[in-house]
């Protein structure tokens, strides 16, 4: 079962100081981040009561009619609403289908770096809805707990790949990062899927991590690996679900591969299902140099590239114009 791939990691022993039990988990970390990209954090000290009033919010927001979403919409890459038909991920892996089946509220970093070139394109205002005013200061706690919380786990990976623990923490001082409520209605909003139509299409995510607070559902998230194709991702109710994304596999040199997955059309048995997952996308400072660890830790050499030229091309391919 992809389970048995995709472990359970305590965050406690790493964060208890001990070397023994540090070495312990970066050694399970690095282990299943070559199976399948993907692990489930617990201990990550996280306050359950944000994602909860986060999704009583936004759940208001999203059952509002279109017409009073209208006025927030944006592309891919702004801040506001991605309504109806806005997204096509698979088309990040090269693979045409019809648009995802959801709907989202996005923000994004804002912090200007004073650069205005970097700050026009990467660090712009980011948009909240008028009529759900208490949906702000939740997401604004649960933001600052995603910035600590990445840049701790992207310490333990470090660890994990016997680098120094700032080896990728060194390049988010300023960085970029964007995350999404995303909204999944049931069959009697969306309509019946098309033909290779998904809530979310099979891609893997683009930056260095993602942290996902999701809820279960029978057209929900699965994950792929190469030993059993497409699976149910587990679910623990404490946990975070945590995947690498594209530039962090390249950095690896593809040890660690980016995980790939996807979220099902609403099953026709539980038509009426709706789900709403959390999901934060980190990044790096703009305009990092991602180059391939060499060997034995790394397995391929890929062509360095510019962090902020390869993320706005995968943005760019899963818009739908």
């Amino acid at each position: 079962m992809v389970s048995s791939q995709v472990p359970v990691i305590d965050l406690g022993p790493w964060r208890s100081g001990d070397p023994a039990a540090r070495a312990r988990t970066a050694a399970r970390v690095d282990e299943a981040l070559q199976a399948a990209g993907f692990l489930l954090v617990t201990g990550h000290g996280v306050d359950p009561a944000l994602p909860a009033r986060i999704r009583e919010a936004a759940r208001s927001f999203f059952r509002l009619p279109p017409e009073a979403k209208r006025p927030y919409a944006v592309s891919v890459g702004g801040r506001g609403w991605l309504g109806p038909g806005a997204e096509a991920n698979s088309y990040a892996e090269g693979t045409a289908s019809p648009p995802d089946l959801k709907e989202s509220w996005s923000w994004a970093a804002e912090d200007p770096t004073g650069v205005p070139s970097v700050d026009v394109e990467w660090f712009r205002p980011n948009a909240w809805p008028a009529e759900v005013p208490q949906l702000r200061p939740p997401v604004t706690g649960y933001l600052a707990a995603m910035r600590a919380l990445c840049d701790e786990l992207l310490e333990l990976l470090a660890v994990a790949l016997t680098l120094p623990e700032d080896h990728f923490t060194r390049h988010t001082g300023h960085p970029t990062w964007g995350f999404n409520v995303n909204w999944y209605p049931g069959a009697a909003t969306v309509g019946p899927p098309l033909p290779g139509q998904f809530r979310i299409g099979p891609h893997t995510d683009f930056g260095t991590v993602t942290v996902l607070d999701r809820e279960p559902g029978a057209g929900g998230l699965q994950i792929h690996t190469d030993a059993e194709g497409w699976q149910d991702a587990p679910y623990d109710p404490a946990a975070l679900t945590v995947n690498i994304g594209d530039l962090l596999a390249r950095w690896t040199g593809d040890r660690w591969r980016a995980g790939r997955h996807r979220v099902l059309p609403p099953p026709a048995h539980a038509p009426a299902e709706e789900l709403l997952s959390l999901v934060y996308f980190y990044e790096c400072d703009p305009h990092t140099r991602v180059e391939s660890l060499p060997a034995p830790l790394g397995r391929v050499v890929h062509e360095p590239v510019d962090s902020h030229t390869y993320l706005r091309a995968k943005l760019d391919a899963i818009s739908v114009s």
